[in-house]
């Protein structure tokens, strides 16, 4: 399938989608949101892939918002449509796929942007990068799961300090908040997010959907994570990645995971 908006590329077992859109610094439309859908969609069913980063184009911006001059006339009716279809398409969508997703924040994310790389599975980030959601600042608040995944990360008082005050932090308050995992200089983002893919897809690829759902279920309150946790563990045992991995420790040698 052919993108306008949304780069891909491939490195041995790890994929780079780059979101395209650099004269609007990459912010996301209707368009971006269903292309990047497709895109990690065919990803997470390649079995040739463990591991996927998403960046922006260009030094400036991960995802510098959602694109405004689409929705400012939408009506109530058609706001809480455009939350709900993005949420689902993407947003809860990445959130809740088998491989890992990578946000490598390039610049600024902001709005939709930050929303987008708080759903990844975890997030690095260049020193020049801005984060903030400063949706109330235009009459709105956050509406792909900003008010839910950033409570989570960084807790709530700084959660309702950033979103209220619609304020930016900088690279190193967000990894001081927890809410980036690390910071390099931007011509490291991409070498720093390929050693970290590296690393984990040397790693059982069952067992890290496994983990990951088991994860995410923490966080659900209409789950018990414990129990997801359980019941993951066990389908583990059923896999031949879990044979292998086995039979390798108890070999002194390095495991070859099949994969899905």
């Amino acid at each position: 399938m052919k993108f306008e908006n949304v780069l891909i590329s491939n490195e041995a077992a790890i994929a780079t989608v780059t979101i395209n859109r650099p004269l609007k610094l990459n912010a996301l439309n209707k368009a971006t949101i269903k292309e990047l859908h497709h895109a990690l969609n065919d990803l997470d069913k390649d079995k040739s892939i463990n591991v996927i980063i998403l960046t922006g184009s260009g030094e400036k911006a991960f995802v510098a918002g959602a694109d405004i001059a689409e929705f400012a006339h939408y009506s109530a009716k058609e706001g809480g449509k455009l939350a709900s279809s993005g949420q689902k398409l993407l947003f809860s969508f990445i959130e809740n796929m088998r491989t890992p997703v990578i946000a490598a924040i390039n610049g600024y994310a902001l709005g939709g942007g930050l929303e987008l790389a708080m759903a990844c599975h975890f997030r690095v980030a260049s020193h020049n990068a801005r984060m903030g959601l400063p949706e109330v600042s235009l009459g709105v608040i956050p509406g792909y799961g900003g008010t839910q995944r950033l409570p989570q990360l960084i807790g709530k008082g700084r959660a309702m300090e950033m979103i209220l005050t619609a304020g930016m932090i900088d690279a190193a308050k967000a990894h001081e908040y927890g809410l980036v995992n690390h910071v390099v200089e931007l011509e490291h983002l991409m070498d720093l997010s390929i050693k970290l893919a590296t690393k984990i897809s040397e790693n059982s690829p069952k067992a890290i959907g496994y983990a990951i759902k088991a994860i995410n279920a923490g966080f659900n309150t209409s789950e018990n994570g414990y129990e997801a946790e359980i019941e993951a563990f066990g389908k583990c045992f059923g896999t031949s990645d879990f044979k292998e991995g086995t039979s390798a420790f108890l070999e002194k040698r390095k495991a070859n995971f099949p994969g899905f």
